[in-house]
């Protein structure tokens, strides 16, 4: 096995300055000869790259990091993420503290987070093995198309029926999306490194609206019932067509996204606070009367 002593560096190009702070980090951690840098536009051009890499740094956003697992997850590669985006849930560092506290995240200083990911197939009723299967981080939607027209959804939970959504969609998040579209459609929040699903529909139409979190070892099928055009999305990025009578399973994946954490598992809950806009102060007691 090929060591891994690279640094990749992955750059957000719609954000403006992400580039040349990315070239920054090369030259101020004095890394030129043991870093590949990279847009995140280009990143299938780095895949043979990954079997080399010890740490990937991401300049941007949460978007970016999204970008990145799907290239990092399957070889273990731990990713510590550099925040130019606006909210940053699952970015570690400020670009004001990124070259000071870098050093400490790729010599081994920090502890390494993992969070679970989720699989998506799918396949038609005549077909055995599935012709698409992806992973995802946050969430896995089955939701309309470009008519807007609300979905029949069957859904079932290890083969028992739960109910026939009628709405804009559903949503299964892992822990991870938890605070991303699920959290806009009403779903709970999930404490990232938690080993569970949720299942969210999406604006329900005089049906069951409620967010299920349900065992992380569930398999899940989704079937989008009539002949109105269905569209799998996954993690935000890509659309596929799901004809009538088409089956989306999801279910947990084997891959794991690994993060880089120089504070404990518990600072979650203030960057949580933070990210919503949400005061973290105590609030002081009411005097007595």
């Amino acid at each position: 096995m090929a060591s891994r002593n690279l640094v990749g560096i992955v750059h957000n190009p719609g954000v403006p300055g992400a580039a040349l702070f990315a070239a920054s980090i090369v030259k101020s951690l004095g890394i030129e000869q043991s870093t590949w840098v990279a847009s995140a536009a280009e990143l299938d051009g780095y895949t043979d790259m990954m079997t080399e890499t010890a740490t990937i740094v991401t300049v941007g956003g949460d978007g970016t990091i999204l970008r990145v697992v799907r290239f990092a997850a399957p070889h273990s590669v731990p990713i510590v993420g550099v925040n130019m985006g606006r909210v940053g849930f699952m970015t570690e560092l400020s670009v004001d503290e990124a070259e000071e506290k870098l050093p400490q995240y790729l010599n081994g200083g920090v502890r390494i987070e993992e969070r679970m990911m989720l699989q998506a197939s799918v396949r038609s009723v005549s077909e055995v093995d599935p012709h698409l299967v992806v992973h995802a981080l946050n969430d896995v939607v089955l939701t309309r198309g470009s008519i807007a027209r609300l979905l029949d959804i069957e859904t079932k939970i290890d083969g028992v029926v739960l109910t026939t959504y009628r709405a804009d969609g559903v949503i299964v998040a892992t822990p991870t999306g938890s605070t991303g579209y699920a959290l806009s459609a009403g779903g709970p929040i999930l404490y990232p490194e938690a080993q569970q699903i949720l299942l969210q529909p999406l604006a329900a139409h005089m049906s069951f609206q409620t967010g299920i979190v349900i065992a992380v070892d569930s398999f899940i099928e989704l079937s989008a019932r009539g002949d109105h055009e269905a569209v799998l999305n996954v993690d935000g990025f890509s659309d596929t067509v799901i004809s009538s009578g088409d089956i989306v399973s999801v279910e947990k994946s084997p891959q794991n996204a690994r993060f880089l954490r120089g504070d404990s598992p518990s600072a979650f809950y203030s960057t949580l606070t933070m990210g919503l806009g949400v005061s973290g102060r105590q609030v002081p007691p009411s005097p007595s009367m």
